[in-house]
């Protein structure tokens, strides 16, 4: 996914206070890839804030997913047992219902 300005002349003088539209949004800056594995798109490689959204992005709400696809993929691949798969999950639940309006705080 390619990071979108306004103009080349809004990508070009964007100060390190600003940041661009996709900061911290989890499908944008970790969208899931061919493969069914996430990936950080090339546009974000050379972003000067990609560690601090990529690090906000996984903060939110929207994470728990990735948190539970990893759990699974661990499960499927035999390195983690049905009882402990079952125990990451309700943790996860639990911490997804804990903190609904982290989706609305980067969405807007």
């Amino acid at each position: 996914m390619q990071r979108r300005y306004r103009s080349q002349r809004d990508k070009d003088s964007m100060t390190r206070d600003e940041r661009p539209y996709c900061y911290g949004k989890l499908e944008c800056v970790f969208p899931m890839g061919p493969d069914d594995l996430r990936e950080t798109p090339e546009s974000c490689m050379v972003c000067y804030c990609k560690t601090e959204c990529l690090r906000t992005a996984m903060q939110s709400a929207d994470a728990v997913q990735v948190k539970e696809e990893k759990v699974d993929r661990a499960y499927e691949s035999g390195m983690m047992g049905f009882l402990e798969r079952w125990s990451r999950k309700k943790a996860l639940q639990q911490k997804r219902r804990k903190h609904p309006l982290d989706d609305d705080e980067h969405k807007g």
